[in-house]
């Protein structure tokens, strides 16, 4: 996949005739918490998710939820289609000049929804902002971004301190949704986050925090007019409540539902279930802090060992998922396929290994969190655990509760939590065990770990590279600064109203789903 690197101009053929030229719109300054109501009297989108977004800047959120909302307000310079092709957006082409720079012409004719025109100094201020700002949660993707050239107002070089093989892969995900440079330069960033705009095909309505989130059409948009007067995204933490919501016709499509929701909804005319692999992959974080139980190598083995994960997916995930020792999964550059489909569970060795580790009367005390999203999961891992002569105290958190102990690194020994790839490779998952990383939450320091990790992330050998994190997983795999649960399916409620189909990468462009007259 890494080797497939295309310029925009041999894929912008294809979709050239979606994209028209647009004029200039205009947006409100009206404080989105005092909005009025802007539900449109046409077709009208609504999903039901499993959590809130984090907020309206693209380059601090750090979680799918946010990034599926933000894609439909926000365009990359390219984006991938579900095949990780990568598809122009508002760029029209690139291509490599030297090992540290791409060079991409811009879109012409294209404004942000306040009527800014967008050009080369917008690409400069969102890359060099997200690149320099530590304090923003995607940061650590594009940190190794140097400069961005302005070239002309439809010409950028982008410019990285030694060679980046992923960069494409980078400006295809939250964080490098452009922003109106003018517009924030003006006003500050804190009226943008207030009154955001972008230049996607819906503009933003409104935004009740921890309820919903509501988008209009952009009737500007340069790539013609939306299929949607409006989209709303619901906050549904609790999965009946969105099945409730989907069965009550209150919304069009339940995302991150359970496998015993699924004949509830089949058995109703007119909804059905729609499922497809997903690149997410559940798991246990452990903390490796001196002083810590989980600092001994003896427990975080019994932890993996007293877990029966097939177990896991045949009960309460109802088969959706395929259980695994890595969390690159295929599909996914560096995926060890030695691992994958593979699971440890035995619970006499478990209890042998703590006895080992010197609990001969009662296992550790281990602290589990986990988001409500994954209650059921954490339940039944905690029993698990207990059964071995764990002493588990379970911790479930509302999701955004559960995102603020995970952004603040304030969990104690284990957290349960389901991560994805939105680069489509291994570093993704695995730059977290870098040693700066870890610090904080797991403090994991392993120098050979580290000497590969630091190798592949600019080794543009694609063989060598592979190479790298497939043995970066061996080493893992022994080390369990994680325990790597399975593979999870994506299961979706949807209304006949619409007709959707599911993005391994999560997000849900508006535009591809279908009403249905």
């Amino acid at each position: 996949m890494m080797g497939r690197w295309l310029t925009g101009s041999i894929v912008i053929g294809i979709i050239a005739s979606i994209f028209a030229g647009c004029s200039v719109n205009s947006s409100s300054s009206t404080n989105p918490m005092e909005q009025s109501d802007v539900h449109a009297t046409g077709r009208v989108l609504t999903i039901g998710t499993t959590a809130d977004i984090e907020s309206f800047d693209p380059p601090n959120n750090a979680n799918t939820v946010s990034e599926a909302v933000l894609v439909n307000m926000f365009d990359y310079l390219l984006k991938n289609d579900n095949n990780q092709h990568k598809i122009p957006v508002l760029a029209t082409s690139w291509k490599k000049t030297d090992d540290n720079t791409w060079r991409f012409n811009l879109r012409q004719g294209v404004h942000f929804h306040n009527g800014d025109p967008f050009t080369a100094a917008d690409v400069k201020y969102t890359l060099e902002r997200v690149a320099k700002d530590t304090s923003l949660k995607q940061n650590s993707y594009f940190k190794n971004i140097a400069e961005v050239r302005v070239i002309d107002d439809y010409t950028v070089d982008i410019v990285t301190d030694g060679p980046d093989p992923l960069l494409l892969n980078r400006l295809c995900k939250t964080g490098a949704g452009m922003l109106p440079s003018k517009y924030i330069d003006t006003n500050g960033i804190a009226a943008f986050l207030n009154q955001p705009v972008g230049t996607g095909p819906y503009k933003f309505g409104k935004w009740m925090k921890n309820d919903r989130v509501e988008l209009v059409r952009n009737d500007e948009y340069f790539g013609g007019k939306p299929k949607w007067d409006e989209v709303v995204f619901r906050a549904l933490p609790d999965s009946a409540v969105r099945v409730s919501a989907l069965l009550a016709g209150d919304i069009d499509i339940a995302t991150g539902l359970l496998a015993t929701d699924s004949k509830r909804i089949n058995e109703v005319k007119g909804k059905t279930i729609v499922k497809a692999p997903i690149q997410r992959v559940l798991q246990i974080i452990l903390r490796m802090s001196e002083g810590s139980p989980t600092a001994d190598p003896k427990v975080r083995e019994a932890i993996d060992l007293a877990i029966n994960k097939q177990s896991l997916v045949n009960s309460i995930a109802g088969g959706a998922g395929i259980v695994t020792r890595t969390s690159v999964t295929p599909g996914n550059f560096g995926a060890n396929l030695s691992l994958y489909r593979q699971a440890l569970y035995n619970p006499s060795k478990a209890k042998r290994l703590l006895q080992a580790a010197g609990y001969s009367t009662g296992g550790p005390e281990i602290h589990l969190s986990a988001s409500s999203t994954y209650k059921e999961y954490a339940s039944r891992i905690s029993a698990m655990l207990d059964q071995v002569g764990f002493k588990t105290k379970l911790d479930v958190l509302e999701p955004g509760a559960f995102m603020e102990r995970y952004d603040s690194k304030a969990f104690k020994e284990a957290f349960m939590i389901g991560i994805g790839n939105s680069l489509f490779d291994a570093s993704n998952n695995f730059n977290r065990y870098l040693k700066s990383a870890a610090v904080g939450e797991t403090d994991y320091n392993n120098p050979k770990t580290e000497r590969l990790l630091q190798a592949a992330a600019t080794n543009t050998d694609i063989t060598l590279r592979e190479k790298q994190y497939q043995e970066v997983q061996q080493i893992l795999a022994v080390d369990r600064p994680a325990v790597y649960l399975f593979q999870m399916e994506g299961i979706y409620g949807m209304d006949q109203r619409v007709r959707f189909e599911p993005r391994k990468d999560e997000m849900f462009y508006a535009e591809d789903i279908i009403p249905v007259s």
